[in-house]
C-alpha cells in the first residue's frame, strides 16, 4: 500500500494543516527571511520550506512539493506567513 493510500484511508490529507514543533516554525521563518534579505529583488513566492526536524537547517521550495527525507518536514508558506504580519 502506498503513503497516500495509507493515508487516505484514514480520513487524512496530506494538504491538512499540520501541528508543526514553534522552534520549527520559528527557524523555516528565518531561513524565510533571511532569504529575503538577500534577493530582494527577484523574489519569487516560494511553496514553502523544507526543515530537518532534528539541525533545523532547511531550504525553500519554489517548485512542487518535495519528497522528503524521515527526518524532513515540510512548511508551507502558509504558515510561515501566519506569523509574520
Amino acid at each position: 500500500m502506498y503513503a497516500q493510500q495509507w493515508i487516505e484511508n484514514r480520513g487524512m490529507s496530506l494538504d491538512s494543516a499540520q501541528l508543526l514543533d514553534p522552534t520549527l516554525l520559528r527557524a523555516a521563518r528565518q531561513v524565510y527571511r533571511y532569504y529575503k534579505d538577500v534577493h530582494q529583488d527577484r523574489m519569487p513566492r516560494p511553496l514553502g520550506v523544507v526543515m530537518d526536524r532534528f539541525s533545523y537547517r532547511g531550504h525553500l521550495v519554489f517548485r512542487k512539493r518535495p519528497a522528503l527525507l524521515i527526518t524532513e518536514c515540510f512548511v508551507t508558506f502558509e504558515q510561515i506567513e501566519s506569523g509574520l504580519y
